[in-house]
């Protein structure tokens, strides 16, 4: 089965006093979801966009909002996130299994109406999410260590890539963390599908549109295969 390609421009790097025209920039260039990184300066050293951002923002495009709750108590934002537009809800597992909430929270994003996700970090094994996946829309794998945008490409998370696409060869994988045309082809071949991509769309001089298109021609290749 070929897997769909889903590019999501990561607004943490876009410009914030232009967010609006950034977005919608992106999706006219072919991007197909916006990723929204939340940020609480806890469970990760920095601070970012929060629900009344996102709430501003939905009122300026009809985008396919992907929020990534890098928060220590992701159960606490659900509603005001459902409430500002978010589409979908992605929060850590590290933020959750200690606390034995993980079930509840993935209920809880599903009865307030959005899609939903698991993450993990670089150093929690991939096997943590395994019985939760049946009903995530899709997981991400971090391919940095979250919190700040710029950083380089790990290529020792491809495995995890690989072991969750060969026990789930039909699930949505999301990636996220120094994609850009040098590693797309490691994470396409490995099996992610949905990409996300901050500094490699939004850097000066950078032609989004057709980075947009290596990206998906990189994942309709491999997937096929």
């Amino acid at each position: 089965m070929s897997l769909k390609p889903i590019i999501c421009p990561s607004l943490l790097s876009s410009d914030f006093a232009f967010l609006a025209r950034d977005s919608n920039y992106m999706l006219e260039c072919g991007a197909d979801w916006l990723h929204i990184d939340v940020m609480d300066n806890h469970f990760v050293p920095n601070l970012t966009l929060g629900a009344p951002i996102v709430k501003s923002l939905r009122k300026h495009t009809k985008g396919y909002f992907d929020c990534h709750l890098m928060v220590t108590n992701p159960e606490t934002m659900i509603e005001d996130f459902k409430n500002a537009g978010a589409n979908s809800i992605t929060f850590h597992i590290e933020a959750t299994e200690p606390r034995g909430i993980t079930q509840k929270v993935i209920t809880q994003i599903k009865e307030a109406g959005m899609k939903v996700a698991l993450c993990v970090k670089p150093k929690t094994p991939i096997e943590e999410v395994f019985p939760y996946v049946d009903q995530l829309d899709f997981v991400l794998i971090m391919t940095v260590e979250p919190g700040f945008g710029g950083q380089s490409f790990m290529k020792d998370m491809m495995p995890k890539v690989k072991t969750l696409r060969s026990k789930y060869p039909n699930l949505n994988i999301q990636v996220d963390g120094g994609l850009d045309p040098s590693t797309i082809d490691m994470a396409a071949e490995a099996g992610a599908n949905v990409i996300v991509a901050g500094s490699a769309l939004f850097k000066p001089n950078q032609d989004p549109k057709e980075t947009i298109k290596l990206f998906k021609d990189s994942i309709n290749k491999h997937s096929s295969n």
